[in-house]
């Protein structure tokens, strides 16, 4: 019979296989506290995958708004340029850089009739004073 209360009273072999089982039991352990850790592991490298899909979508989303945005702004441009055309005179015919510079033509025409007009208003307000003046 075996005594467990006193362990001087147990055989060699059974404190073997006591020792052993203690030893499997830690071992048991040992490997559980590893797969554990291989196992959170995983899940990190399996998060950070996902992450990275995750930011990879979204980057290409930008890229095709972007790229949307881009042809929004180029369709706006083209928009502007005829209407452009159509404002100035003989536009219609021309290309785009020679269409800015027969722009940059015109505006600098435009505001010399604007100077032109102003001078011949207040000369022509001059006289309406002068008339006033003089009874007339």
């Amino acid at each position: 019979m075996e005594n467990t209360e006193n362990p001087r009273s147990i055989t060699t072999f059974q404190r073997r296989e006591r020792r052993a089982k203690q030893k499997s039991h830690m071992g048991n352990a040992v490997h559980e506290c590893l797969a554990s850790f291989r196992r959170r592991r995983q899940r990190e490298a399996s998060r950070r995958a996902r992450r990275k899909r995750r930011d990879i979508k979204a980057s290409k989303k930008d890229a095709v708004v972007a790229a949307g945005g881009e042809e929004d702004e180029k369709a706006e441009v083209e928009k502007r340029i005829m209407a452009l055309q159509r404002i100035v005179p003989g536009g219609e015919s021309l290309g785009t850089e020679k269409l800015f510079e027969e722009t940059a033509g015109y505006i600098l025409a435009l505001q010399c009739q604007v100077k032109a007009m102003k001078v011949l208003a207040s000369f022509f307000e001059g006289l309406e004073k002068e008339k006033r003046k003089f009874g007339g």
